[in-house]
């Protein structure tokens, strides 16, 4: 297929732009991308003899359909959009259930498939009865419930939230053959509705020697963490609300911290307790489970920042490609240091790049999709997206994240392995010419 320049020497818009026929992003916002690739890749059908006459009258089309539920749930054909859970029958250890990042688009997760780790099971709590305390270096301690908190201004913001274990497979010596669900399903993103830290704060009266705030939760383990009040200052709310309704008993109902850009154990859920100290707390939780050992032997202590990084999702593993022809990559970026600056995706294993388009609003420490228009010739590929921030970090390479971090001697023989934390580095896909994809490391 051959492509002539406009008459002001411009290139068109799916024209090619880097190796292996990534093509410019600028096609995203035309018709001729569509058009050309319902041409070549037979993603629809022409209405040609028998096929032109009109539609027949399925039987979903002849009779009434069910009754309209109290509460909405996806189609039966949607079963396989689910969570994939590592202790389904809790037992006495965590339970991980993890976002299917691959069968998902935009980049809201829906409230019933956002990641949750829950230290102790699902606490049943009553929002009637729970309470809120805060104290400890304060002017006026101050007890809240969540009717009282009802009555306070609120905000409503977009941010993600993931695990620091996110992407813990990722430190494997060799490539793990599972999806983007089980490499980065620990991390999802929502619109969070509460009340911002700050506000409450104010209303208490900070004593100057404050300087950190314990959090704690009401779940049988009390997992606490502890917040620096400069962070808990900016934009930590008391987040009551996720994506329109209450949040979900996995995801710290009735109310729950919220730490934008940070690691996920730092949003402490089922939050009961905030105490306002001098030093950090060094709970457990700090002081061991979310401090990572370096390959230099020191300890990783107090590492909030959850940092910039970027995965493709369609195509990824799980999917497979029916045939040469256009298809759009598409994938996720986020950054805890703020709005995602651009995404470069490549088709041949690094050697050559193209920027992609980005999906708007681009949202400060939340998810933003990235789009890229491509045509496959039928050869052997490998998509791999690098993503960097407003603050100019760039998501490393493979190679300069090992060097720096580590990895694993031996594979990892299971996805739920946990040998690191804050893995970030770039994801790649290998696509065969039978189209089957596969886990590689580029």
């Amino acid at each position: 297929m051959t492509f002539r320049k406009r008459r002001d020497g411009a290139s068109p818009p799916y024209e090619d732009v880097a190796g292996n026929g990534l093509l410019n992003r600028r096609a995203l916002l035309g018709r001729g991308i569509v058009l050309a690739g319902a041409a070549s890749a037979g993603v629809g059908a022409s209405l040609t003899g028998a096929a032109a006459e009109p539609l027949k009258n399925d039987q979903w089309s002849l009779e009434m359909g069910s009754v309209v539920p109290a509460y909405q749930v996806p189609s039966r054909f949607e079963k396989d959009v689910i969570r994939t859970r590592s202790n389904p029958n809790n037992e006495f250890r965590n339970s991980h259930a993890r976002t299917p990042h691959h069968l998902l688009q935009g980049t809201v997760t829906p409230n019933g498939l956002f990641f949750s780790i829950c230290h102790s099971g699902l606490p049943d709590i009553d929002p009637a009865q729970h309470k809120l305390v805060v104290h400890g270096l304060v002017k006026q301690p101050m007890v809240y419930t969540v009717e009282s908190l009802e009555r306070y201004p609120m905000v409503t913001r977009m941010h993600f939230v993931e695990c620091a274990g996110n992407s813990a497979p990722m430190f494997s010596s060799a490539p793990l053959q599972v999806t983007a669900q089980a490499l980065h399903g620990l991390a999802s993103n929502a619109e969070w509705t509460g009340v911002l830290l700050s506000t409450l704060l104010d209303e208490v009266g900070i004593d100057p020697k404050a300087k950190w705030i314990l959090a704690e939760g009401a779940d049988s383990l009390g997992l606490s963490r502890s917040v620096p009040i400069k962070m808990a200052l900016d934009d930590v709310m008391v987040a009551l609300y996720q994506n329109g309704e209450r949040i979900q008993p996995g995801n710290g109902y009735p109310m729950r911290l919220l730490v934008p850009g940070c690691q996920g154990n730092m949003n402490v859920k089922y939050l009961r307790r905030l105490k306002l100290i001098d030093q950090p707390g060094m709970t457990f939780y700090e002081a061991k489970t979310y401090s990572q050992i370096l390959p230099t032997g020191k300890s990783w202590l107090f590492h909030f920042t959850m940092e910039v990084k970027s995965f493709i999702t369609h195509p990824s593993f799980g999917h497979s490609l029916k045939g040469p022809g256009h298809y759009e990559i598409s994938g996720i970026a986020y950054s805890g240091n703020g709005r995602i600056a651009k995404v470069m995706v490549s088709a041949d294993g690094g050697k050559s790049w193209a920027e992609a388009a980005l999906q708007g609003p681009i949202n400060p420490k939340a998810f933003t999709r990235f789009r890229m228009p491509w045509r496959w010739d039928g050869q052997p590929v490998v998509l791999q997206s690098r993503a960097w921030d407003e603050a100019g970090n760039v998501q490393p390479l493979r190679a300069e994240f090992v060097a720096a971090r580590g990895q694993t001697e031996k594979p990892v023989t299971s996805p739920l392995a946990f040998p690191n934390q804050h893995y970030n580095s770039i994801t790649s896909w290998g696509i065969d010419n039978a189209g089957s994809i596969k886990h590689v490391y580029a």
